[in-house]
């Protein structure tokens, strides 16, 4: 497989977005959002799936943090989207179980090209450290949309929503690494018997 890297900006009247990928990595990563706790999550991302991720956002936080979630989930996802390329030689499919004290959750992942997010996480309050965690289901919408892959997050237990945020979002990071992996195998071949993904 060529490099496969990426950066993509995204600006609107709401929000200015930068990120940059390399599927390659060993985890390197810079990120300023203004929004501590996401930023803490997206560093899981890039550590556990072994992901080099740059993200620049600025958002109408004054606002909301509504649009620099939703927008950044998007804009990871147009990145990871091109950094893929045409997905030949790619293993195609990650999961990960990633445990965390008292918190268990699966992640579960297909770059099939046909978006969908399957998310069940019952968080056992609201706000962690001031983050909305409805936010978490804006930004993997949007990340599906624009990667264009299917994504089940499954949180199978625990108490502490601090916890349960870390564990979808470690997990989320090793079902990548697994899924973005070449496949000695399937090297030149697409990963599908209809011939493209």
């Amino acid at each position: 497989m060529s490099a496969r890297t990426a950066t993509v900006e995204r600006n609107t009247l709401e929000t200015q977005i930068t990120v940059s990928v390399n599927l390659d990595g060993t985890g390197v990563f810079s990120c300023v959002t203004g929004l501590p706790f996401l930023d803490h999550m997206l560093e899981q991302v890039a550590r556990h799936g072994l992901i080099d991720l740059d993200i620049n956002a600025k958002g109408d936080l004054h606002i909301d943090a509504h649009h620099t979630v939703e927008d950044l989930g998007i804009t990871l996802g147009m990145a990871i989207d091109q950094a893929v390329g045409d997905k030949k030689g790619l293993t195609r499919y990650g999961s990960a179980y990633v445990p965390l004290d008292e918190a268990l959750s699966r992640v579960v992942m297909d770059f099939s090209g046909r978006p969908g997010l399957f998310n069940h996480v019952k968080y056992t309050r609201g706000r962690i450290g001031g983050f909305d965690v409805d936010l978490f289901d804006e930004f993997f919408r949007g990340f599906v949309n624009h990667a264009k892959l299917t994504l089940h997050i499954d949180n199978l237990s625990g108490k502490n929503a601090h916890h349960q945020a870390e564990t979808v979002f470690k997990a989320f990071g090793r079902a990548l690494r697994m899924a973005l992996s070449a496949d000695e195998r399937m090297a030149g071949m697409m990963p599908s018997t209809k011939g493209s993904l």
